[in-house]
């Protein structure tokens, strides 16, 4: 593929700038070369861009860019082979100034032993040179035009984090449609098996549908098991069948065979409930020979199937076909602009004729006109013209594309900046709806050498930049259920597109199934197969071209030591959830490796042959049971930017970690209580962190362990620039209580692990001191933008983080000594917060708060201030500020704020409170203030007594199991209500905005005393048109 050839060119260049002169080179002997091998890939570099744009739909062109690839990934393995070698040359003698020439600084009898690797790695060398000579008499690269890249955007100015567009900005379509199958789902919720599809072409929006109906509140609680599961175009039935068997919290065994996992299946549905969602079908035989015979011992069912075919819908046999049309060219054109947050009216319509042809080449589809949306706002003027140079672009119309795929899909790739063109397609390393974590697939475009190195930064941080990008142009769509975007997914059309391109060398699937000549092309490879062992087609060692292999079918199939012994060229080994009980010695020959994933094996030990993966940048050992010890030549891993142990048992660990100047990223750091052998230790002191300058992400566990005076460094972890991420973990004392001296030393040493101001998110776990550090919610957290507090038993008041600038996600759990929240969480310690300029959590947005089994008062302000500000409400209430008469606007509009009215959480949007059984009362300010309120939820709240005066919370309310709950009054925006387990809930009034009442069986009877009211209300407000929805559920 020619975009990964330009960016391989280009990596190649830049390693051989970086090696020529270093010492390891010279004592090989093949400076010159290098040098020369240096010159001609330069040469090469300025023809790339135009073979890439007439590779696309040239064959000839095309076949010379593979082989040009092909002796490119040779070269680049030669590099590294080339700076291992003489790096382990270098390490076995003493150095000399002297480097004139090869052997100065080398014994003759050194010289004489290393001269046959010497003369190996120059032959392989001059072959290149010759490879490359010959590529450049191809009478194709006579027709190439030395072009150098066009520059489609700096990668410095991407940004760190996504703004997302919403699903469906436009069009009301999608509200009536998911209206209306909800309504047949409930209708028919008792039949013994009803069937939905919805129909529709790929990308227009059958699968947001879907989800709108799964996750309808509608629908919460009506059945017994629900599941949602992605069937693709090449679905593994056990993946099939564990999956729904986990969605629905059914109990299964590992490496059970398709006919136990069918009688696990209808055993624990028999006589049950389900709603179940059969996503992006291609094969109708995943109904009917999979999951229709189990699933028919269910007492009642719906079945709700998305697909592009409708054949396969009616083969299925569904009751109800819902078809999904393309967007109209208005209702398009509305998608493209919103899209883009064009605001002004003038600019909408002078765009608007250029914009419905762009709609039209998109042919009405959201996820293209989505995705072109990102690629029309990134031009420097919105501009007619500039608009219809997009329009002109070749990349509309390419022949060789398959037909599914839109040219607006292209386009979109097409003018990504180089680098993010290699991220974009590493994803179709990934199967069909498979969710992706950010931080593992930017560990393995880090490891893959895909990212550039910036000044200032480190290639992780750059890397997560590339993410929130691509998520920011619509190729990947993060998971909303994550605050920080951390888990995407990729659209099945995007994939297919990724997955095109890179064919040639990429592949998901059983690899026995490739033949000799596809295999010695593949570079990646995630395994997929429903065998019981991973076998890879039969051909010799040196055929085997692998630099990515992963297995991705879990503990069903074993992995055998001796594969990898064929895998020389290894980059990535991801061996994550794979039957794996020891690693052999034998991967130590592994020498380009950098990426090892471990995680989740039954591995009880690692060789010291890992000592020499010099080359290793990622080792990843998390939950993995029965490992205890790591190798001493743990820190002889001198390029290691990651180590991973968390939910990992370890307790030997080797001295001297802080010798791994690279190290970015520490998981499960367990400290130690310290040990007189000079080789091995129970944990690691906090004082070997003082070294690893890099630091970014810093995961401490068991700090109870460490002494006050194992860190005298007061710096410690202040002058760290790079720390983004902290965790502080102490473990959870089950036996008996940690004592007064425990606390105090707890205290003393968490003072000492004073942040640095760039550190963005902060976790608090099992502290068990009565005090948290004065660092926390100081001016020390400038940057800080989520903080979690876990259990933090012991401590009698929250810390003071109202005054933190760009904090947006907070949540506290577990804090069983709190009784009051009160204005020292806010930061006023003088005075009053309101008499100055200042604003109390002026960027939250999410506020979390759980099982507080003692909190029982709430309040922003002091006592004396609540009451006047009371007083003042209540005299706003009876009359305007000039004693008249004050009016209501018609619907009940929300009140004018108060006069200062952004000094409390202006952009708090959801409140969460659950398991609080003692809170009595929510803080009047929070009505007052939180002008940007939509979601807030309260469950477990049996003491609180009324939910009232909440004039600007605009979405939905949730009140659960609040026995003592009374009265909700006051909520004239909010236009969704549920209601579950409150018994003594007489008065629900001034609820004008209410389009949605949800309540429960136990809500029947005391909810007459208030619905006919609700119900009238609406009737006055809103005419006899529009009734209000009521729904009420067993």
């Amino acid at each position: 593929m020619a975009t990964i050839l330009g960016s391989l060119v280009g990596s190649c260049v830049n390693k051989l700038q970086g090696i020529i002169t270093e010492e390891a080179i010279l004592i090989l002997g093949v400076k010159e070369e290098l040098r020369k091998l240096q010159e001609r890939m330069k040469q090469i570099q300025c023809f790339i861009n135009d073979a890439e744009r007439r590779g696309m739909e040239d064959s000839a062109v095309h076949n010379w860019i593979s082989r040009l690839k092909d002796v490119m990934y040779d070269a680049d393995d030669i590099i590294d082979l080339a700076s291992f070698e003489g790096n382990k040359l270098l390490n076995g003698h003493s150095s000399s100034p002297r480097k004139t020439t090869a052997c100065s600084a080398l014994s003759p009898l050194s010289c004489f032993s290393n001269i046959r690797v010497r003369h190996e790695i120059g032959d392989k060398i001059r072959m290149l040179n010759r490879k490359l000579a010959e590529i450049e008499k191809d009478k194709i690269f006579a027709t190439l035009e030395n072009t150098q890249p066009a520059d489609k955007g700096s990668t410095s100015e991407l940004r760190k984090t996504s703004h997302i567009v919403e699903p469906n900005l436009v069009g009301k379509e999608i509200v009536h449609a998911c209206r209306k199958l909800v309504s047949l789902v409930v209708a028919h919720k008792e039949d013994k098996a009803y069937k939905l599809a919805i129909v529709g072409t790929g990308g227009v929006g059958k699968t947001t549908l879907a989800q709108k109906i799964f996750n309808d509140k509608k629908l919460e609680g009506r059945f017994d098991h629900r599941a949602w599961v992605c069937v693709s175009k090449e679905y593994s039935m056990v993946s099939l069948l564990t999956q729904v068997l986990s969605n629905m919290k059914i109990h299964y065994e590992q490496n059970e065979s398709v006919g136990n996992l069918q009688s696990k299946l209808k055993a624990g549905i028999a006589d049950k409930s389900f709603f179940l969602v059969l996503d992006d079908v291609w094969h109708y035989k995943a109904w009917e020979d999979l999951l229709r015979t189990p699933l028919n011992a269910a007492a009642t069912g719906i079945i709700l199937v998305t697909t592009r075919d409708e054949t396969i819908a009616r083969v299925i046999g569904v009751d109800r076909t819902h078809r999904v049309d393309l967007m109209s060219a208005d209702v398009g054109w509305e998608l493209l602009w919103r899209s883009m947050n064009i605001k002004e009216e003038k600019q909408v319509k002078n765009l608007r004729d250029t914009g419905i042809e762009i709609v039209r080449k998109c042919g009405g589809l959201p996820l293209a006109i989505r995705a072109i949306a990102k690629v029309l706002a990134s031009l420097r003027d919105q501009t007619e013209n500039e608009w219809r140079q997009i329009l002109g672009k070749n990349a509309w119309s390419m022949s060789k594309l398959p037909d599914e795929l839109n040219g607006a899909l292209y386009l979109s790739y097409e003018v990504l900046p180089h680098q993010l063109k290699q991220c974009f397609l590493y994803c179709a390393l990934f199967p069909e709806d498979a969710n992706i974590f950010c931080g593992d697939l930017t560990r393995m475009w880090v490891a893959e050498g895909f990212i550039d190195e910036q000044e200032g930064q480190l290639l992780e941080d750059t890397a997560e930049r590339y993410y929130h990008e691509l998520i920011h142009r619509n190729l990947l769509q993060p998971d909303g259920l994550y605050f920080d975007h951390s888990w995407c997914k990729m659209h099945d059309l995007l994939r297919q597109l990724a997955s095109y391109l890179s064919r040639e060398e990429c592949f998901v699937g059983d690899p026995e199934s490739l033949g000799t000549n596809t295999m010695c092309k593949v570079r990646r490879i995630s395994v997929v197969t429903e065998k019981d062992i991973v076998v890879l087609p039969s051909m010799d060692k040196d055929q085997y071209k692998v630099r990515c292999f992963r297995n991705l079918s879990g503990k069903s199939a074993r992995i055998d030591n001796s594969l990898f012994k064929r895998l020389v060229c290894l980059r990535i080994l991801d061996l994550s959830d794979s039957l794996v009980h020891d690693i052999l010695g034998a991967i130590g020959n592994l020498i380009y490796l950098r990426l090892l994933d471990l995680d989740r094996t039954n591995i009880c030990s690692l060789p010291e042959a890992i000592g020499s993966l010099q080359s290793l940048q990622i080792l990843n050992l998390q939950e993995c049971e029965s490992l205890r010890r790591l190798p001493l030549a743990t820190t002889q891993l001198c390029n290691l930017r990651r180590l991973g142990l968390a939910g990992t048992p370890i307790n030997q660990v080797p001295k001297g970690i802080g010798r791994l100047k690279f190290l970015n990223d520490l998981e499960g750091f367990p400290i130690g209580g310290g040990s007189d052998n000079t080789k091995m230790q129970d944990g690691w002191n906090l004082e070997e962190l003082a070294h690893l300058s890099q630091l970014r992400c810093l995961d401490m566990i068991k700090l109870e362990r460490a002494t006050p005076c194992s860190s005298t460094d007061p710096f410690l972890l202040t002058e760290k620039k790079h720390l983004k991420v902290l965790n502080l973990h102490c473990t959870e004392q089950t036996d008996e209580a940690y004592s007064e001296e425990n606390a105090r030393n707890i205290e003393k040493i968490f003072e000492k692990l004073t942040p640095p101001h760039n550190l963005e998110d902060l976790f608090v776990g099992n502290f068990f001191g009565c005090r948290f550090p004065t660092w926390l919610g100081t001016n020390h957290l400038p940057s800080v933008k989520s903080v979690i507090l876990v259990y933090c038993k012991s401590c009698v008041h929250l810390p003071p983080i109202g005054q933190l600038p760009n904090l947006k996600y907070l949540k506290i759990n577990g804090a069983s000594a709190i009784t009051k929240i009160g204005p020292e969480f806010v930061g006023c310690w003088e005075g009053n917060l309101r008499s100055t300029e200042a604003v109390a959590f002026p960027k939250l947005e999410v506020l979390v708060i759980n099982d507080m089994p003692n909190w029982e008062e709430w309040s922003f302000v002091e006592e004396e201030e609540e009451l006047q500000e009371e007083e003042t409400t209540a005299a706003a209430k009876e009359g305007g500020e000039d004693g008249t008469a004050a009016s209501k606007p018609k619907g009940e509009e929300a009140p004018s704020p108060t006069p200062r009215s952004s000094w409390l959480l202006p952009c708090l949007n959801k409140l969460i409170l659950v398991n609080c059984p003692k809170l009595r009362a929510l803080p009047p300010q929070l009505g007052q203030q939180a002008t940007n309120l939509k979601e807030f939820s309260i469950r477990r709240a049996r003491c609180l007594k009324t939910v009232e005066d909440l004039p600007f919370l605009s979405g939905f309310l949730q009140v659960e199991g609040c026995e003592g709950l009374e009265r909700i009054s006051n909520l004239p925006q909010v236009r969704e209500l549920r209601v579950n387990v409150c018994p003594n809930l007489r008065h629900v009034e001034e609820l004008g905005g209410l389009e949605q009442l949800l309540l429960d069986e136990g809500m029947q009877e005391i909810s007459q005393l208030w619905v006919p009211g609700l119900q009238e209300q609406h009737r006055q407000l809103h005419g006899d048109e529009h009734e209000l929805e009521v729904i009420e559920w067993l």
